[in-house]
């Protein structure tokens, strides 16, 4: 019934300290701040470390009794505008082994946009990000849109975490707000599209300072 989601990474003092890049683990609130699901990243160190941020991963998603809920496929796929026929593509399954839908990138050279799939590959809605994805000191909204992209029914954020935390780690926090009637599977594939969008656009490395 949650209209609200809240994602938050885990702060991994090694990334912060060295500047490796470590598995990603999240936790996944409500509105209120309660945890209710608890999230890893699968993968090996070469992807982590050569391959960010368009690495291949599996993400876990787990409730509070552990019991695994959502599976999260990333292939590794090309993460550049200028290579439309290999964009990224993300496979939500949810209960493990059923598919709940698909995460597609769509081309276009300015802004970051995307299409949710259901599980037959059905087109159900677009997210569309802005044209800037920096993010200094203000949150970043992707808009949750239609088909037609006429009305805006929900959106994901990422929320300006302060200096400290852009700088010299690669935590963030994310909130998903969708219509509370949406189907479940497809607020599942939200999620999906959370992780995707940290991942293309705000995983840094310490690798320029």
């Amino acid at each position: 019934q949650l209209d609200r989601i809240i994602i938050h990474q885990q702060v991994e003092l090694l990334e912060a300290i060295v500047g490796t890049e470590t598995s990603s683990k999240y936790e996944i609130k409500n509105h209120l701040g309660q945890r209710v699901y608890f999230a890893v990243e699968e993968n090996d160190c070469f992807d982590r470390n050569l391959c960010s941020p368009i690495r291949s991963f599996t993400i876990r998603i787990a409730d509070n009794m552990g019991q695994e809920v959502i599976t999260v496929n990333r292939p590794l796929r090309c993460n550049s505008c200028w290579f439309p026929c290999f964009l990224q593509e993300l496979e939500v399954q949810s209960p493990p082994g059923t598919i709940a839908g698909y995460v597609v990138q769509n081309w276009d050279p300015f802004r970051p946009k995307f299409t949710i799939r259901n599980e037959s590959k059905e087109d159900v809605l677009k997210i569309i990000g802005p044209y800037a994805t920096c993010g200094c000191f203000e949150d970043v909204d992707f808009e949750v849109k239609t088909l037609n992209e006429m009305s805006t029914i929900g959106k994901i954020s990422k929320y300006w975490s302060g200096f400290v935390n852009n700088v010299f780690t690669n935590t963030a926090n994310f909130g998903i707000q969708v219509p509370v009637d949406l189907d479940v599977r497809i607020k599942a594939v939200m999620i999906g599209a959370c992780f995707l969008i940290d991942l293309m656009f705000f995983e840094k490395s310490l690798d320029g300072l």
